[in-house]
This record gives structure tokens, sequence and C-alpha cells, in this order.
């Protein structure tokens, strides 16, 4: 009854939309109401089932502040349980709310779930999805923008307007045909049918409404993420350039660029002025690194545009080379103040001394005749019980066990995979080196829940430790997820500050889908809430902990 109550208040207050609460000097409060449910849409002209959050393909945009607390309450109107993933919230202390089936239990059919965090000290450019079942592939996502304090300068003027640009390879099957054949283990799924920009795509025979308008000489910020489910794209505006500006919540040395490889998972944002010829122009989305390109295209419209957009759209890139040395342009802006007032380059992240190396291996095999996909050779499962849940509740050792990849990675040679929950445990606060080694001829993009990294290298071949000379120890960009191209390594530097289990994943949804993920558990000795929130008294509670009493709450 109390939780019923909470939500009728919800309703109350929001409307279905959002109200804003400031209560005795706290950091504000942003309130919202989402029903989650089945709807038709026919983006590639074929009309199929879609899951819409209150009506909307894609779902509603969050913009918050840094610092701001968010309240979402989700009511479950599908046939099926549901989990949202806030994707790059580093939910400080918090990953009670991350959304995932390690952390959280699904909300079940006809049920609400109200999730509670907070955006603490980060700003950028963000996006929330369907964490399970495959319900990426049916919609459900939409955009989280975090802005800046107004005591935090921001290191460019203002734009005139603010837009989010949601891409993605898109398919025709539902969600539940291309779980049936992944479950099946026979086959993949395939090659996307299309790309969509924000849930559609231009025809280009003059009937088309924009998705954006400019006004001349005006400039504009666009925040473009990678929502799509294995395709990495190129984007590019029809005769403009692009200069960065953001990269996954970290302020970017300022660059032009014609084009840009955002892969799966990534968001950046970017900044356009209105200084062409006035009429309508192609924002353009190109699969990469796959046979028959697809092509989505939205249009941009000049206020007083007088003509059509030329059909003549920019050629995207070729080769991943290309791809390689973009990502070795990008450089974190030292000068610009972060969310925090002080320089972001303030932490001298290369001076720190590493105190582990963890060697991650990506593999795909056959167990028992069906597709597995594996790191380092264990193909994760998850229990019925959240892992963290089994954590908190002292019952780890009836759920899963720590450890049970090597550091080193797999033996030499070894195509073997063992199917188990993967959970690395990590002690807090230790400087620890990361290297993703991809021996495979398809990209990968990862993606690491409750952190920002510094992504300090990828290079092509096998890692070795003389590569470390190649890192970049100044400015390496702060982001949440890296790209590896095929036969290549990635390196990445981070301090396990943030006590939660916490999921490190492959951002392609099939090869996640089936095992190719992890969980960090980074426990603070302490036990106490100086490092980590108590488990939420709205809970839900599944598996082996269903029905039981909470343990006794941390203390300061």
């Amino acid at each position: 009854m109390g939780r019923l109550m909470f939500s009728a208040l919800l309703q109350f207050l929001c409307l279905s939309s959002v109200a804003v609460w400031t209560v005795r000097g706290e950091d504000p409060y942003l309130f919202f109401v989402w029903n989650v449910s089945y709807g038709t849409i026919s983006p590639l002209g074929v009309p199929q089932q879609a899951i819409l959050i209150n009506g909307q393909f894609p779902g509603p945009n969050i913009n918050s502040t840094s610092n701001n607390n968010v309240v979402v309450n989700v009511f479950n109107n599908l046939d099926e349980p549901f989990l949202l993933h806030w994707n790059g919230i580093q939910h400080r202390k918090n990953s009670w709310q991350d959304g995932q089936l390690g952390t959280n239990c699904p909300i079940p059919p006809g049920t609400n779930y109200t999730y509670r965090f907070q955006v603490k000290d980060q700003i950028g450019s963000f996006f929330y999805y369907p964490s399970i079942g495959l319900h990426r592939a049916a919609g459900a996502f939409g955009g989280l923008r975090i802005n800046s304090r107004l005591l935090i300068p921001v290191p460019y003027a203002d734009p005139e307007d603010d837009y989010t640009v949601l891409i993605g390879d898109w398919f025709t099957k539902s969600h539940t045909t291309l779980r049936k054949i992944l479950d099946s283990g026979v086959r993949s799924i395939a090659r996307p049918n299309g790309v969509l920009i924000n849930g559609k795509i231009a025809k280009g025979d003059g009937t088309d409404d924009p998705l954006f308008t400019m006004k001349p000489g005006k400039t504009y910020k666009y925040r473009i993420c990678n929502v799509g489910l294995k395709a990495s794209l190129n984007l590019r505006f029809q005769g403009h350039t692009m200069k960065l500006v953001e990269m996954e919540g970290s302020h970017t040395v300022q660059n032009e660029y014609q084009s840009l490889d955002v892969h799966v998972g990534q968001c950046f944002s970017v900044l356009v002025t209105a200084d062409q010829e006035p009429k309508d122009y192609y924002l353009v989305a190109s699969t990469r690194f796959i046979k028959n390109v697809l092509v989505g295209k939205g249009i941009i419209r000049y206020t007083n545009g007088k003509g059509p957009a030329s059909p003549e759209i920019p050629e995207a890139p070729t080769g991943w080379i290309w791809s390689l040395n973009q990502f070795r342009s990008f450089r974190w802006n030292l000068t610009a103040s972060a969310a925090r007032p002080n320089p972001q380059g303030s932490y001298r992240y290369g001076s720190i001394n590493i105190t582990r190396t963890i060697k991650l291996f990506n593999s795909v095999s056959k167990v028992d005749g069906k597709l597995r996909y594996a790191i380092n050779g264990v193909s994760h499962i998850d229990p019925e019980t959240p892992l963290k849940h089994a954590e908190y509740f002292r019952l780890s050792d009836k759920v899963f066990k720590y450890n049970i990849i090597s550091d080193e990675g797999p033996p030499e040679g070894s195509t073997s995979i063992t199917l188990a929950p993967n959970v690395v445990n990590v002690t807090f606060r230790n400087f620890v080196e990361i290297i993703f080694e991809n021996r495979e001829k398809s990209i990968q993009s990862w993606h690491l829940d409750g952190y920002s990294f510094f992504a300090v290298a990828i290079e092509p071949g096998r890692w070795s430790p003389d590569k470390r000379s190649n890192y970049n120890l100044l400015d390496a960009v702060s982001r949440h997820t890296i790209q590896v191209y095929p036969n290549s390594w990635a390196a990445i530097f981070l301090t396990f500050d943030n006590a939660g289990m916490w999921n490190l994943r492959s951002e392609l949804i099939e090869d996640r889908y089936l095992g190719q993920q992890l969980y960090i558990s980074v426990l603070s000795p302490a036990l106490s809430l100086r490092d980590e929130y108590n488990i939420p008294d709205n809970v839900l509670l599944c598996g082996l902990v269903k029905g039981m009493p909470l343990p006794k709450p941390y203390s300061i």
C-alpha cells in the first residue's frame, strides 16, 4: 500500500512529465513517471512491435544538471519482466540503481519500481536503455543529458539550442524473434536492416519533416549517442564541420572533424554552426566495418531555407586504421573545469603506480552445440539471485565464486568455454590497468558501469608490457566506453574508488546476451555509509533472498 500511495503521489506531482523540488538546501530533485508499454511503429516501412515509454519512441529525454537527484517511477505494462539501465551514470556509492541483472531484480509485469539516483559531479551526454531480454532491439531508450552547474564555466559559448541525436542500427525482426534466434544457439542475429536517427529515416523525396532546425549564423550543440545493437556508425553533417567539445562526460580539446566514428554505446557532443547556404541538409549515419553499407538520413533545415538537400551525400571513410587515427586525435581538455570547480587535468593519472594488471580476452565458441561468447574462457550467466544481493546478504558462496578467471587470461590456444557467473574482486581504491585484447576479426566495444577510465592506448597486434611506452599518460580522455579493433588491443587506467558491484561488458548486444560480460566487485572494508549506500527500502528481492529481512544497515 505504501508503494502505491507513493506512486500515486508521484503521478499527481508529475502529471506524466517532470516536477522539480528543492528541499532545505538539498540539490534539486527531478521526478518522472514513465509508463512502459507495447506499441506499433514502422520506421523502416514494416509494421513491428516496439516498446514505448509514455507512448514515445525513442523515449523521453532526461534533462538534468550536475548533482540533481533523479527519481524515475517506472510502470511495467509489458507481459514480461523489464529493467532500465542508465548508461554512463556513475551512481556514486549506489550500484543498487544500476539496472543490471547483477544488481537488480527485474520489474515484474503489471508492477512498478522507482529508481533514485544522483548525477553526482558529472556533466555530459549519456543515454538510458532496457538491459534485459533484448528489449533494446524494440526501443525504450532515450537521451540523458547532464548540464554543468552555472557556477562551473563551460569552455565554449552557450549554443543557440541543444539537440539530442540517437543513432543506431535497427532490425525489423521483433525482440522476441531475435531472442529466440540467440537462445537456439544456432547462429547470430546477422546484419541489421537499417539505420535510424531519433527513430526515423528520411525518404529524401521532399516530404520529410526536419529533425532539427538552425538559424543562419547560429551555433548549435548536438549530443550524439550510438544506441544501436552491433554496428559502429560514421556520422557527418552534409556541408558542415563538427567541433568536438565533449565525450562521455569529459570536455575535449576542440578539434574539428568532417565525420566521426561513433561505436556502440558511445556518446559525443559537437558544435555545428549554420554558416552555409540556407536550405535543407542531410544528417547522415552509415554502418562501418560490415559489408553492404546501410545509410540513415535525417533533415536539418535552415529556418529561412529555400531548397531541398542535395542528393550528393558526403562519403564515409573506409577501413579501421582511419578510425584508429581518429581515436588518437582525441585529447582531454586539461584547462576546462569539470563538474567540480577545478580543472579536469588536475588529476595526474600518469604518475600513479599500477597495483594490478588485468588482461581480458574476448572469444566465441560453442558449448554443447550452442553459440556462446566469453571473457577469458568464461561465458557469464545470470543467477536467479542478483550478485549484489547475494553479496550483501552474505550468501555469495551459494550463488557465485570470485575470480574464476585469471588476470593473465586463458592459456595460449585455449578455445574452451565455461558457463558460470563471472565475478572479479578488486581491492577498494587500487589503481588498476585493464587490457582488452581482441583476437577476433570483428570490432568490439567495451563499457564499464560505475566509473570513468582513462583510455590510454589502442594499437594493432598483441599487448606486452613494453607497449606501455606508447601510452598517453598526460591527456587521454576520461570516458566509460572504448572500442577494440580486429586483432588489436586497448588499455585503460582507473582507480576503483566506487564501492559496489559493477558490470563490465561488450556493448554488442548478442555478444553480451550470450555471455561476454563480467561483474567487478568493489568492497569497502569499512562497510560504512561513507563508502557505499545501504540497500534501498523499496528494493525488489528475488531468488534466494526473496522474503528475507534486510541485513543490519551500514552506519557512518
